[in-house]
């Protein structure tokens, strides 16, 4: 009713209106039968997720929620073997740096190879982890009065946060904030000053 009363029509020529409504009417059936497979998708996604034994160690994560846990733990895989280290995992996703050489040249970029999808989880699972977590928070907001802006502070964060739900995974304990501060405070880190301000 609102799209009668908005205004003047802009054509009202049988042979550019029928056709429009035909192709509207047809867009729309379509919509109505992906928005259905996506729901069986999301639903199907969620029970096999649940039935993982390391569903846990992801729904454990701060700012990880329904869509991002289940994302964050495809990215991992169960072979424990597959990453020998945290470094390897972070660039097998794309989060390290490529490091280059020439001559006397030296030059730091972002790494093209890598999983895509898999990125951006982990960078979108860090930027809502900052916003759940004290130092993740401390620690972005010291990136950026350092001058980064802010996807260079959220990938300096996200490899931070690599190295340590890398060792989560490993050791399969689930990650504790309250543990990981008293860490930080034993070894007089400067984000625990920056997470009193």
């Amino acid at each position: 009713m609102q799209i009668k009363t908005a205004g003047p029509p802009l054509t009202e020529d049988g042979a550019i209106v029928i056709p429009a409504q035909a192709l509207t009417i047809a867009l729309i059936n379509l919509l109505k039968v992906i928005l259905q497979q996506l729901a069986e998708f999301e639903q199907q996604i969620e029970q096999l997720f649940e039935s993982l034994p390391d569903a846990a160690l992801f729904q454990a994560l701060p700012g990880a929620g329904p869509h991002l846990a289940p994302r964050l733990l495809a990215a991992f895989g169960e072979d424990r073997s597959r990453f020998d280290s945290a470094q390897a995992f972070l660039s097998y996703i794309g989060i390290a740096p490529v490091k280059e050489e020439s001559g006397k040249k030296r030059w730091v970029h972002w790494r093209w190879s890598c999983p895509i999808f898999l990125r951006q989880t982990f960078v979108e699972w860090v930027d809502q982890a900052r916003r759940h977590s004290a130092w993740s928070q401390a620690f972005y907001k010291h990136q950026r009065a350092g001058g980064k802006s802010h996807p260079k502070a959220i990938r300096s964060l996200a490899y931070k946060w690599g190295r340590i739900l890398w060792r989560c995974w490993q050791d399969q304990v689930p990650y504790d904030e309250e543990k990981y501060v008293a860490a930080l405070r034993r070894k007089k880190s400067p984000l625990i000053a920056l997470m009193a301000e």
